[in-house]
């Protein structure tokens, strides 16, 4: 073989750089690579870490505590009546006032039931004429103390939540969670 015969290279390219990338070129390259998996990464972790916490604060929740609130003046609930009261967390209540004398203000005269078909969620509301809690829903039935007695949630054995109530001075208070969950 002789020098002077032409081998067989391919053709250069003029858009593919000859020469290797210079050092600043270099590291202005990693630099960005770092920074960029470091963005992703600390997204990532991030949003995992909202998401976990988010969860931890459904599936164990803490005990918030209770509070009383004030619900009405007890003389404004005429006798055999009922009133709805929705907490500052969102929980809805019926408090119902046994008929009886209107003078005889005592915290035993009322009675403070969820207003939440324990079935499906649909809104339970006091019958005064049928003295029954009644859910329109599914035609769930409840007594005047909230213990279901036809339906689906007297099948499922499903009674209202209830709720402590007292009497200070004339006003009426209940004493429900200081939060929602």
């Amino acid at each position: 073989m002789s020098t002077s015969e032409p081998h067989n290279a391919p053709p250069q390219d003029a858009s593919v750089p000859t020469s290797p990338p210079s050092v600043d070129q270099a590291d202005r390259r990693s630099l960005l690579a770092l920074g960029s998996t470091l963005l992703m990464t600390g997204g990532l972790a991030g949003g995992y870490g909202a998401f976990f916490t988010l969860a931890a604060r459904y599936l164990f929740p803490t005990d918030s505590g209770k509070a009383w609130f004030f619900v009405a003046a007890a003389k404004s609930i005429p006798s055999g009546s009922s009133i709805d009261f929705t907490s500052p967390s969102g929980v809805r209540v019926t408090i119902r006032r046994d008929e009886g004398e209107p003078q005889d203000l005592r915290a035993e005269n009322f009675l403070a039931l969820s207003s939440v078909c324990p079935h499906l969620g649909c809104r339970v509301h006091w019958e005064s004429a049928n003295k029954r809690f009644f859910c329109p829903c599914h035609n769930g039935v409840f007594s005047p103390d909230g213990v279901a007695t036809e339906g689906p949630p007297a099948q499922a054995g499903q009674n209202l939540p209830r709720y402590a109530l007292k009497l200070d001075r004339g006003s009426l208070y209940i004493e429900m969670p200081a939060e929602s969950v």
